[in-house]
């Protein structure tokens, strides 16, 4: 089959990402999300809309007590998600600026995607488009990637799986460059009919507490930052101000 290697290596990563990370706790992390938005929005199958889904896992136990949808930039991870949930809505877009034309009672955005904003003007640009898709009181849910302070410098990641039909290793050394960090993840992949070799560049915003929070208050939110979150990297929760207008 003749495919394009951009496409072909974007397609590979994202068949190969449940395995590379099939030791999370998604369900673990679901049940933290539904406690959050419960104990803030109460009982009943409330809108809710995950932001940079992947291929669906934390909805996988999140439709169960929530009406989902997924919204996504990658089509690979998609198809994916697709096929896992065939009964959930799935959207093509980028977290800074899709249009649903919908407003849910949450929203969700996990796993550090926001990182990939990169950029403060991108940070509150991504903010305020989640803002637009959430009712008055409806919540807002954001794991953040790391702080520029909590940054431990270069160091060296290696990932490996280990199934009859496929062996996968996945090694990266980190750096940062201002208020970026930088991943270049090599991955070796195997299977009876050939072995691969890719990179796959990751480069995410490093943005401080301070940050996080003035970004949600422009965007008319109240904030709060929980500092263990759903697995120890933080989480801030807001709620969208009942009149729409912005918090000082």
């Amino acid at each position: 089959m003749s495919v394009p290697k951009r496409e072909y290596r974007h397609g590979f990563v994202a068949e190969t990402y449940d395995l590379v990370y099939s030791s999370k706790d998604y369900r673990g992390e679901a049940r933290k999300v539904v406690r959050i938005l419960r104990s803030r929005l109460g009982r009943g199958r409330k809108g809710l809309l995950d932001v940079c889904c992947g291929t669906g896992e934390h909805l996988r136990y999140l439709k169960r007590s929530f009406r989902v949808e997924g919204l996504d930039g990658s089509r690979a991870m998609l198809r994916i998600a697709r096929k896992k949930l065939p009964d959930v809505s799935f959207h093509s877009g980028d977290m800074m600026s899709f249009d649903l034309g919908r407003e849910y009672d949450a929203v969700i955005n996990l796993f550090s995607s926001i990182g990939y904003a990169r950029s403060i003007r991108n940070l509150n640009r991504a903010i305020r488009c989640m803002a637009r898709h959430l009712r008055p009181g409806g919540v807002l849910l954001v794991e953040p990637w790391v702080t520029p302070t909590a940054w431990r410098g270069r160091s060296a990641h290696l990932d490996v799986v280990e199934q009859p039909e496929i062996k996968i290793a996945r090694a990266s050394t980190s750096r940062r460059r201002g208020r970026l960090s930088w991943f270049d993840m090599h991955h070796l992949v195997a299977t009876s009919k050939q072995t691969t070799h890719f990179v796959e560049r990751h480069v995410l915003g490093l943005f401080t507490r301070g940050e996080m929070k003035q970004a949600f208050r422009k965007a008319g939110f109240g904030v709060e930052y929980d500092p263990e979150g759903l697995f120890g990297r933080g989480l801030y929760i807001g709620t969208k101000s009942g009149d729409g207008r912005r918090r000082q």
